[in-house]
């Protein structure tokens, strides 16, 4: 077998975990392939001969090419939120493999990872999602294995949202919001109806509205209208309380304040407003 040849095919077992590695940097499938495929272009320019540990060499390649884009990006000034949420992706099979993708690795934490810094995002998702020793991150993101060290421990405390567990109060309102997000998701009216008071209401500004501030009262006409909708909502602290994010793809749409008492939920404030969005502290529970 050919160099090239035997390149290639290290290169093609590997790809399905660099692409991996980076959508969970880059948080977008057309992007991720992009990476990937310039490490090929990189790999196939190479003198590979010394290389020890392919996968690793092309671990390190792909992180670099993704911090570059996340550098670019943000110089850019690029905001994911400007005109609202679009799929990164055409295509109903696209569209399909992305969602699947942004699912597995978890819609909440992939919009706390948006709210990092480039640096941050690498150290975090090499080290804490893929295991790679700090050593080798280190030069990656151009800092001492220290300061690596910090930049994913600073990155894990807003993923988080602080070391402090959460208490019994915000455990009892996460398992209300959890069973109404998914009494929702799977079109169970009953279940919907269980975990709402009678007197419910939820109120939503004009861009989660559809144009217009909306409001809508009472247990019964509440599950109606959520009966099946929160296909892309998951549970999530929202400037340090139970609330839940919309987020189609990983991408803020919406973020739902959530008030729950006795054990039913009383309030939903539904807020898409862009400056509401930006100032949003969400980090995963």
């Amino acid at each position: 077998m050919s160099e090239k040849n035997y390149l290639a095919e290290k290169f093609e077992a590997d790809r399905a975990r660099l692409r991996g590695v980076a959508y969970r940097m880059l948080g977008s499938l057309p992007e991720a392939e992009d990476a990937v495929q310039e490490a090929w272009l990189r790999l196939s320019r190479a003198d590979a001969s010394g290389v020890d540990n392919l996968s690793a060499w092309l671990t390190t390649v792909t992180s670099r090419v993704c911090l570059d884009m996340l550098r670019s990006r943000k110089s850019r000034r690029e905001d994911a939120l400007d005109g609202g949420p679009e799929p990164s992706v055409s295509g109903e099979d696209a569209i399909e493999r992305e969602t699947i993708l942004a699912d597995s690795v978890g819609l909440a934490l992939l919009v706390v990872l948006q709210a990092l810094s480039p640096a941050e995002r690498i150290a975090f998702v090499l080290h804490d999602l893929f295991d790679m020793p700090f050593e080798q991150i280190a030069p990656i993101v151009e800092r001492t294995p220290d300061a690596a060290r910090q930049l994913a421990s600073r990155a894990r405390r807003r993923v988080r949202g602080g070391a402090a567990p959460l208490d019994d109060a915000q455990t009892a309102q996460k398992s209300v919001v959890d069973a109404f997000l998914t009494a929702s998701r799977t079109g169970d009216l009953a279940g919907l109806m269980a975990v709402l008071d009678p007197n419910v209401v939820v109120r939503a500004d004009v861009f989660a509205g559809g144009g217009q501030t909306r409001e809508l009262r009472g247990a019964e006409r509440v599950a109606n209208f959520y009966n099946g909708l929160a296909q892309t909502a998951r549970t999530a602290l929202v400037d340090g309380a139970i609330g839940a994010v919309v987020a189609p793809l990983g991408k803020l749409y919406v973020v739902l304040d959530i008030k729950v008492e006795n054990g039913k939920v009383v309030e939903i404030f539904a807020a898409g407003d862009p400056e509401r969005l930006a100032a949003a502290e969400v980090s995963v529970v």
